[in-house]
């Protein structure tokens, strides 16, 4: 499957260390070689780069190890196709924009027979499961909260919701933000760390690349780093338990929420989902 990388910090971070170890997975130290992208949020902006080209050849690969972007949540991926062509238009993460701000979205998995209906308010310029599954997300927030942005406990039960319908269809992890905060997905397998002071050093695990935190920190600084697979050899990384949503916000896990469904919950699911079809009527 993909590998997933995302980042989520309480002050504006640079990922050149992580990234080092996770472009090594395309094409390396792993067999990922179809295609990779990396996108910033900046502000109310993002900085997306996208390459159909293997992470451990690309030259935008090389430009993005090497330049310290600083920002609040940051979404990678590296692609091993399962659905869809190698293509540009294939490539994640995928970016749209709802209520006035850019989404980003990776997904890692397969879904099968998974055949939403859209309204056109998002369609899909390639032809992957993941970039539909981002397109009906987006569709099913935007129908379910018609008057804009919801509260927070209210989006993540709807996240909630949607990665259990979803993730019905197959294997779906995958990493989500909107600038504000970084949600991801275990379906299969996630993992992450928190870097907080005091500050060590730290190993990758794909690279003989080693960084004493330390140094390039403050005593304030708190960065929440999700993975496929842990990037680095001698720290402790906390592995997602599968059927699990995560909200990461201010550089910590800050919210978690079962996406196993069990017969109560998938009761609540297809409650939910019926209320949603009857308001749309």
């Amino acid at each position: 499957m993909c590998q997933l990388l995302g980042m989520n910090c309480n002050t504006p971070t640079d990922i050149c260390f992580s990234f080092a170890g996770f472009r090594a997975r395309g094409g390396l130290t792993d067999i990922h070689r179809d295609g990779w992208g990396i996108a910033f949020f900046e502000g109310a902006g993002c900085r997306v780069f996208l390459d159909p080209q293997p992470s451990v050849d690309s030259p935008v690969a090389e430009l993005v190890r090497n330049y310290p972007i600083r920002s609040l949540n940051v979404i990678a991926h590296i692609r091993k196709a399962t659905q869809g062509q190698l293509a540009l238009e294939n490539t994640h993460p995928f970016q749209r924009e709802l209520w006035g701000r850019y989404w980003l979205f990776a997904h890692n998995g397969n879904l099968s027979e998974f055949e939403p209906t859209l309204d056109g308010s998002y369609l899909p310029v390639g032809n992957t499961d993941s970039e539909l599954a981002f397109c009906h997300i987006l569709q099913s927030l935007r129908q379910r909260f018609r008057s804009g942005q919801p509260a927070a406990d209210d989006l993540d039960r709807e996240l909630q919701r949607l990665a259990i319908e979803i993730g019905s269809h197959g294997t779906f992890n995958f990493l989500l933000s909107n600038g504000t905060c970084l949600y991801a997905n275990c379906s299969s397998q996630l993992a992450y760390i928190v870097r907080q002071a005091p500050f060590s050093v730290a190993h990758l695990a794909d690279q003989d690349v080693s960084v004493d935190f330390s140094e390039v920190t403050t005593p304030n600084d708190r960065v929440a780093v999700v993975v496929t697979t842990p990037l680095t050899d001698n720290e402790d990384w906390h592995i997602i338990e599968r059927g699990t949503l995560l909200r990461f916000s201010d550089g910590k896990p800050a919210l978690s929420l079962p996406t196993r469904a069990s017969p109560t919950l998938a009761a609540e699911v297809a409650c939910a989902s019926n209320e949603t079809r009857s308001s749309d009527a």
